[in-house]
């Protein structure tokens, strides 16, 4: 299990990467949309909604919160856009679809709306702060730049 966890390949650069960063991001991910919202009550809404807004801490998390929404919402689209947030919602939506088919969810049951919801959220964060990762390894770019030519 430590090798899944800390597995590191050399890149062609002599780099060494290592595989704990996709664990990492999956776990952020999963933190900022389950403690954003869940179907438990224990998260970050039903924390501030219980309380008055002005006291303690709770300017500081609300700002904390929604600086840590920006910068996800910005590597999303700037790493796959709204057409890849788009196909990403299609593919999840056939997943489930098939999980409903065979009876595992009930597209009707709340709970378990809601918890579908808060994962694909996790989900489309997770893809989002990889896809440049996810996209080297498929075809060993990190990006490419447009360049516009003028024809004289």
């Amino acid at each position: 299990m430590s090798n899944l966890l800390k597995n590191t390949k050399t890149t062609k650069k002599g780099k060494q990467e290592s595989s704990l960063r996709w664990w990492v991001t999956l776990l952020m991910s999963l933190g900022l949309a389950l403690g954003t919202w869940n179907p438990t009550g224990h998260h970050f809404i039903h924390f501030i909604s219980q309380q008055d807004i002005l006291s303690g801490f709770t300017p500081f998390a609300i700002i904390f919160m929604l600086g840590v929404w920006v910068l996800a919402i910005k590597s999303i689209f700037q790493s796959i856009g709204w057409g890849g947030t788009f196909f990403i919602l299609i593919v999840i939506g056939a997943f489930l679809w098939g999980l409903n088919s065979y009876g595992v969810i009930q597209f009707d049951n709340l709970t378990h709306m809601g918890w579908v919801g808060t994962l694909s959220v996790a989900l489309i964060i997770w893809i989002g702060l990889n896809a440049s990762i996810i996209w080297k390894t498929l075809t060993g770019v990190y990006a490419t730049d447009s360049v516009e030519s003028s024809e004289d």
